[in-house]
């Protein structure tokens, strides 16, 4: 059995039969495909159109999606890899795991900032405007990427500074711990994956319940941003099984020992797959602005085809 992982995602690579293989992998391409167009549709939206330039909600929201973009590409292409090229080089292999634990650790950060952002304009609807300025949106997106590569390029530094350069130059499967096989490595990551899970789960429950606090007597739009809250703690809970991907993957190894890979599969469809198309029906399909101009951009793109 060999398994490649990103940031303890799956992508399996098994003995299967012809048939079975093809078929995983068509089924991972058609989703992967069909979710990009949709992101890439979205993302097409909000560049077009000037009102969601002037919105921080919808400016983390595409911070997000590009974010689902980047993730979904390399996801699929490690998969289709694992089955094919199942070798590269080092250093290629190390651009890759670098820019999927980037993007992969930038969602649960975006997704606490997008809920925070939804208590300021649910709880605090008077200071929104002050408090949520393009300016310090785009200074938080900023602080985003600082948090996620002070995690991430300490994992390249220490094997840098502790490799021959001659393993930079090897064949690997591709996987982080294949990369980054220094053990304190995984002791960094254990103790930065348990900070960030505590922050944006204390951050997810706060703003949930204060939110729910005020719509018993507020708005529709409050009780809509409570619904939207959820979402988020259920996209995050599937982002977040990520991070203990090791340990269910011994769980699953002992409860389905002979049908382990179909189990690899399943569990990269649900952490992996799942996830990055919620964020598509949270903003594009449930938010009445996006929806109607994401609409008359598909009823345009069918009309000219």
């Amino acid at each position: 059995m060999n398994v490649s992982s990103v940031n303890g995602t799956v992508v399996g690579r098994s003995p299967d039969s012809l048939t079975k293989a093809v078929t995983k992998n068509v089924i991972v391409v058609v989703i992967g495909i069909s979710i990009n167009y949709i992101n890439a549709s979205l993302i097409h939206t909000f560049r077009k159109h000037q009102i969601f330039y002037m919105n921080p909600r919808y400016i983390l929201f595409i911070h997000l999606v590009v974010n689902d973009t980047i993730q979904m590409m390399l996801s699929v292409m490690l998969f289709v890899i694992s089955y094919t090229i199942y070798k590269i080089n080092v250093s290629i292999c190390c651009v890759f795991i670098l820019i999927a634990l980037l993007t992969t650790e930038n969602s649960p950060l975006n997704l606490a900032c997008m809920a925070v952002e939804c208590y300021i304009a649910i709880c605090v609807p008077l200071r929104h405007v002050q408090i949520c300025t393009i300016k310090r949106t785009l200074m938080l997106i900023g602080l985003i990427w600082v948090t996620t590569m002070l995690s991430v390029l300490p994992d390249l530094f220490i094997t840098l500074a502790t490799q021959p350069l001659g393993f930079f130059h090897s064949q690997v499967f591709c996987l982080r711990q294949t990369v980054f096989p220094n053990p304190i490595i995984i002791k960094k990551r254990d103790i930065t994956y348990s900070v960030f899970l505590v922050i944006v789960w204390i951050t997810i429950f706060y703003t949930y319940f204060k939110i729910l606090f005020t719509a018993k007597t507020a708005s529709k739009d409050a009780k809509k941003a409570r619904n939207t809250i959820l979402l988020h703690g259920f996209q995050l809970l599937l982002c977040m099984t990520t991070y203990v991907g090791p340990q269910l993957l011994d769980v699953l190894q002992q409860w389905f020992p002979k049908d382990y890979t179909d189990s690899l599969f399943a569990y990269y469809v649900i952490v992996q797959v799942l996830p990055r198309s919620i964020s598509p029906m949270i903003y594009g399909i449930r938010d009445n602005t996006f929806r109607k101009y994401l609409k008359s951009y598909l009823l345009c793109r069918f009309r000219m085809q």
